[in-house]
């Protein structure tokens, strides 16, 4: 419980925090890949957004894919204007880290992104992940077309196939339209570049599935 709330309740929106009319500064180019963070992005690029954990770890899994353009961290999914980590953090913004992924399809597919959110982090977890736990760490699909849904559903049943063959749990995960998208401060930004041996509990409850078969 925090300040007498759970952390895996939803705030009511009535009560959600006020947030601000600014958002944060953004740095002007990725740490590791030295392309925009906000764009322009090039003609032809496509946007990828993901809720798998701590978005720490998250954004790196995707920066090291080749054909990946830009990653950044944010905040979606809640209902706070422009909100800080720390409100994130209190539960009260109804927000979930998030990972953003630009990509060029010419030479990675959504498909092939869609393997990686499946892969590093425990999808049978809603609101959390490993220790971590509360509204901010929900593993949550967001698409932009429908195309994208259509390809994470059908990837969605594809590996709740691998893991009840496997005697894993179901699935929790959620695949919702892509909502309003609010980057998070500059020190979040490439967080395991500027900190090598910083916090990343993907490499915990990393499961991976053999789909051979599937």
């Amino acid at each position: 419980m925090l300040f007498g709330r759970d952390k895996q309740e939803m705030p009511d929106p009535a009560d959600a925090l006020p947030g601000r009319p600014d958002p944060v500064p953004v740095p002007d180019a990725h740490l590791v890949l030295g392309t925009p963070l906000a764009g322009p992005y090039p003609e032809g690029m496509e946007s990828a957004l993901f809720g798998l954990g701590c978005f720490w770890g998250s954004e790196k899994f995707f920066w090291e894919i080749e054909g990946v353009y830009t990653t950044a961290v944010g905040y979606a999914g809640g209902f706070t204007p422009n909100p800080l980590y720390e409100e994130v953090c209190s539960g009260r913004t109804g927000h979930n880290e998030v990972a953003l992924v630009v990509f060029d399809p010419s030479i990675v597919s959504y498909e092939e992104l869609l393997k990686v959110f499946w892969e590093v982090h425990d999808p049978t977890q809603f609101m959390r992940q490993h220790n971590d736990i509360g509204t901010q760490y929900r593993s949550e699909i967001y698409v932009y077309s429908e195309d994208q849904r259509a390809q994470a559903e059908a990837s969605k049943l594809k590996y709740q196939d691998a893991l009840s063959r496997n005697g894993f749990d179901e699935i929790e995960t959620t695949i919702i339209d892509a909502p309003e998208f609010y980057f998070a401060e500059p020190y979040h930004q490439q967080y395991l570049h500027r900190n090598p041996g910083g916090y990343c509990n993907h490499g915990q409850c990393q499961v991976r599935y053999d789909l051979a078969d599937a």
